[in-house]
């Protein structure tokens, strides 16, 4: 492979999927409507669709945990999010489909809604967890660890392997939680991100050890007949027995 081929930009990075675009729309919509409200509108808004840990666990607005992530409270961040949605999560949606794509949305941010605010219950109380970043962490993870020895590109230009990718992400979290002491995000980060590896690793797949555990329940009742040389007598029927088809 020449030097030029391997910085070559790919250009199929730049299409985003229908999945991928039905979140970036929700959130792009909700967060403008947040950022150009008044401050006693965006207090009122806060109130019915921001999780914290008094909002979800003491006065019972569990709902939020599924409308937090649809609100990005800094348009930086919304920028950011928004283009790691663009560049890296369809490549995802495109692996597993539409469907199991958005469930995989919706599985890791409430994931990380419910540990951010958990977290957050213990300590201060009225730390907000919202925004769509959980999910785009678990979605990078979740891409490095499918194309764990496959060669990728970071932006389109940096050369590295999925597994490489995964390592990068997760370092970037952990040192922007610690040296940001953003300690109730960074169990939602976590939790998104560890829920991703779960549902993705073939041999740590909930799913796939419960089918895999079906298998051997049924394989258990299964007998194997070797040619049938060895077939048992057939036991003779007692006087008298009825035999129903």
């Amino acid at each position: 492979m020449s030097r030029r081929q391997k910085f070559q930009f790919d250009r199929e990075q730049l299409r985003i999927t229908r999945g991928a675009l039905i979140l970036l729309f929700l959130e792009v919509g909700v967060s403008l409507v947040w950022l150009f409200l008044d401050p006693p509108a965006k207090a009122r808004m806060a109130s019915w669709i921001v999780p914290t840990g008094d909002s979800v666990w003491r006065e019972g607005k569990v709902w939020t945990l599924v409308t937090g992530p649809l609100l990005e409270t800094e348009f930086i961040s919304l920028l950011l999010n928004g283009v790691v949605m663009w560049l890296f999560v369809p490549g995802l949606e495109r692996w597993v489909g539409t469907n199991r794509f958005l469930r995989f949305a919706i599985y890791t941010a409430v994931a990380g809604t419910v540990a951010g605010t958990l977290l957050g219950l213990a300590t201060d109380g009225g730390v907000p967890i919202v925004g769509l970043a959980p999910f785009t962490y678990a979605a990078l993870v979740a891409y490095g660890t499918i194309y764990a020895k496959q060669p990728v590109q970071f932006f389109g230009v940096v050369p590295m392997t999925g597994r490489q990718l995964t390592i990068g992400i997760s370092a970037f979290v952990f040192l922007f939680v610690l040296l940001q002491g953003a300690w109730e995000r960074g169990a939602a980060y976590a939790a998104a991100m560890g829920l991703a590896v779960l549902l993705t690793n073939q041999k740590w797949n909930p799913r796939l050890a419960w089918l895999r555990y079906k298998k051997r329940r049924e394989r258990a009742h299964l007998a194997v007949i070797d040619g049938g040389k060895h077939t048992p007598p057939k036991k003779p029927k007692p006087k008298g027995e009825q035999w129903l088809n």
